[in-house]
Protein backbone atom coordinates (compact mmCIF):
# COMPACT_ATOMS: atom_id res chain seq x y z
CA UNK A 1 0.00 0.00 0.00
CA UNK A 2 2.80 2.27 0.88
CA UNK A 3 3.97 2.00 -2.89
CA UNK A 4 0.61 3.21 -3.92
CA UNK A 5 0.66 6.11 -2.08
CA UNK A 6 3.85 6.86 -3.50
CA UNK A 7 3.04 6.80 -7.16
CA UNK A 8 -0.72 8.70 -6.18
CA UNK A 9 2.14 11.59 -4.65
CA UNK A 10 4.23 11.32 -7.33
CA UNK A 11 1.67 11.69 -9.66
CA UNK A 12 0.00 14.65 -7.96
CA UNK A 13 3.04 16.58 -8.06
CA UNK A 14 3.14 16.76 -11.84
CA UNK A 15 -0.37 17.66 -12.26
CA UNK A 16 -0.66 21.15 -12.27
CA UNK A 17 -3.67 23.10 -11.54
CA UNK A 18 -4.36 23.46 -15.57
CA UNK A 19 -3.78 19.73 -15.60
CA UNK A 20 -6.25 19.08 -13.43
CA UNK A 21 -9.02 20.53 -15.28
CA UNK A 22 -8.30 18.59 -18.17
CA UNK A 23 -8.30 15.80 -16.30
CA UNK A 24 -11.74 16.31 -14.36
CA UNK A 25 -13.30 17.31 -17.99
CA UNK A 26 -11.59 13.90 -19.23
CA UNK A 27 -13.76 12.06 -17.02
CA UNK A 28 -16.61 14.33 -17.00
CA UNK A 29 -18.53 11.67 -17.33
CA UNK A 30 -18.38 9.73 -14.29
CA UNK A 31 -18.04 13.30 -11.71
CA UNK A 32 -20.83 15.25 -11.90
CA UNK A 33 -20.38 19.01 -12.02
CA UNK A 34 -20.92 20.10 -9.33
CA UNK A 35 -18.69 17.51 -7.41
CA UNK A 36 -16.15 18.54 -10.24
CA UNK A 37 -16.38 22.11 -8.90
CA UNK A 38 -15.36 20.69 -5.55
CA UNK A 39 -12.07 19.13 -6.28
CA UNK A 40 -9.09 21.57 -5.98
CA UNK A 41 -6.58 19.13 -5.96
CA UNK A 42 -4.73 16.41 -7.68
CA UNK A 43 -4.86 15.10 -4.33
CA UNK A 44 -8.93 15.76 -3.98
CA UNK A 45 -9.14 14.16 -7.56
CA UNK A 46 -7.05 11.17 -6.55
CA UNK A 47 -9.66 10.46 -3.18
CA UNK A 48 -12.46 10.85 -5.44
CA UNK A 49 -11.62 8.61 -7.86
CA UNK A 50 -10.85 6.08 -5.40
CA UNK A 51 -14.54 6.48 -3.45
CA UNK A 52 -15.94 5.92 -5.99
CA UNK A 53 -14.53 2.42 -7.26
CA UNK A 54 -11.99 4.43 -10.20
CA UNK A 55 -8.87 3.63 -8.43
CA UNK A 56 -7.44 1.04 -6.51
CA UNK A 57 -3.85 0.00 -5.56
CA UNK A 58 -4.58 -3.38 -7.47
CA UNK A 59 -7.12 -1.61 -10.87
CA UNK A 60 -4.98 1.73 -12.24
CA UNK A 61 -7.07 0.98 -15.98
CA UNK A 62 -8.88 4.32 -15.03
CA UNK A 63 -6.44 6.90 -14.79
CA UNK A 64 -3.95 4.68 -17.19
CA UNK A 65 -7.08 5.83 -19.87
CA UNK A 66 -7.46 9.42 -18.43
CA UNK A 67 -3.59 9.80 -18.98
CA UNK A 68 -3.76 8.35 -22.27
CA UNK A 69 -6.50 10.90 -23.62
CA UNK A 70 -5.47 13.23 -21.98
CA UNK A 71 -1.63 13.05 -23.84
CA UNK A 72 0.31 12.96 -20.27
CA UNK A 73 2.53 10.19 -21.27
CA UNK A 74 5.13 11.16 -18.41
CA UNK A 75 1.88 10.39 -16.04
CA UNK A 76 1.29 7.12 -17.66
CA UNK A 77 4.73 5.75 -17.78
CA UNK A 78 4.92 6.18 -14.26
CA UNK A 79 1.58 4.09 -13.71
CA UNK A 80 3.31 1.25 -15.90
CA UNK A 81 6.41 1.01 -14.47
CA UNK A 82 4.33 0.81 -11.06
CA UNK A 83 2.61 -2.25 -12.48
CA UNK A 84 5.48 -3.59 -13.78
CA UNK A 85 7.85 -3.63 -10.55
CA UNK A 86 5.34 -3.43 -7.67
CA UNK A 87 2.83 -5.13 -8.90
CA UNK A 88 4.97 -7.85 -10.37
CA UNK A 89 2.82 -7.96 -14.16
CA UNK A 90 4.85 -8.73 -16.90
CA UNK A 91 5.00 -6.98 -19.82
CA UNK A 92 3.45 -8.79 -22.08
CA UNK A 93 0.66 -9.82 -19.32
CA UNK A 94 0.39 -5.77 -18.85
CA UNK A 95 -0.57 -4.77 -22.15
CA UNK A 96 -2.47 -7.57 -22.92
CA UNK A 97 -4.62 -8.25 -20.07
CA UNK A 98 -4.39 -4.67 -18.01
CA UNK A 99 -4.12 -2.03 -20.44
CA UNK A 100 -6.56 -3.61 -23.23
CA UNK A 101 -8.24 0.22 -23.14
CA UNK A 102 -5.33 1.54 -24.03
CA UNK A 103 -3.67 0.33 -27.04
CA UNK A 104 -0.42 2.52 -27.28
CA UNK A 105 0.50 1.80 -23.99
CA UNK A 106 3.33 -0.30 -25.00
CA UNK A 107 4.89 2.37 -26.69
CA UNK A 108 5.37 3.78 -23.27
CA UNK A 109 7.01 1.12 -21.81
Amino acid sequence: MAEYRRLCEELAQNITAEDLEQLKCACKEDIPSEQSEAIATSHHWFAFLEQHGKLDKDDLSYIEHIFEISRRPDLLTMVVQYRTHVLKISEEDEVDTKLTRIPSAKKYK
